[in-house]
């Protein structure tokens, strides 16, 4: 069978591992999951933790040497004009991240709260 989400996990690592100092990731995703997925990714790398409460602000991982800064918290969705002109276009979501000095980092699904069932 297909492993269309493990294959974004290996894209969005292969872009860390390729990408030089200052070189721009764009993500444009369709579905919820493919959305999860490369907001964890980014977030992980941006030194970016998961808080308790959703109304508590950002926290810092000190111990992560960011990879990615992120251009947009939380991404860019169309805009009305563009849902009425297409309405398909309602779910895509834009993530964008610039390449830091930071090393790549191991890919580990686990730590990025993801079901066991996809591969990286």
């Amino acid at each position: 069978s297909s492993d269309l989400l493990g294959e974004l996990l290996q894209g969005l690592a292969a872009a860390e591992r390729l990408l030089k100092p200052k070189g721009r990731l764009a993500v444009v995703t369709f579905h919820s999951l493919e959305d999860r997925i490369t907001k964890r990714f980014l977030d992980a790398r941006s030194g970016h933790v998961s808080n308790p409460s959703r109304h508590a602000p950002a926290v810092r991982a000190a111990a992560v040497v960011p990879s990615f800064v992120l251009q947009q918290r939380g991404g860019t969705g169309p805009s009305q004009d563009e849902i009425a002109r297409n309405p398909r276009a309602r779910s895509a979501r834009l993530r964008s991240a610039t390449r830091t000095n930071g090393p790549a980092h191991p890919l580990e699904p686990a730590l990025l709260k993801l079901n066991p069932e996809i591969r990286s």
